[in-house]
């Protein structure tokens, strides 16, 4: 199957404009790609920043903090967790170098 070409972008406020004027173009290919069986999730990838999943167990009342501080900044708790975990790993891994 041929795909309508992608043009080069000089721009981000560009490249999104084409985007929102040629939905098809995305549609197209995402069909393409899941009639081919090449849709995963990002952690089935094995790319660059993709996520592994983990289970932990935490307490109802921190999960309950965590859920209304989440809120509080607009993100999903995971989201937020993940960011809490990045920041202590990052000033803990400078507390044990310094």
């Amino acid at each position: 199957m041929t795909h309508q070409p992608i043009p080069k972008f000089a721009t981000e406020e560009e490249e999104a404009s084409w985007w929102d004027a040629h939905p098809e173009v995305l549609a197209e290919r995402f069909q393409t790609a899941s009639q081919q069986g090449k849709l995963r999730r990002l952690s089935q990838t094995g790319l660059p920043g993709a996520s592994e999943t983990v289970t932990i167990r935490i307490a109802p009342e921190e999960l309950t903090r965590a859920r209304k501080l989440a809120a509080k900044r607009g993100l999903r708790y995971q989201t937020y967790l993940k960011m809490l975990l990045h920041e202590a790993l990052d000033a803990d891994e400078k507390r044990l170098v310094s």
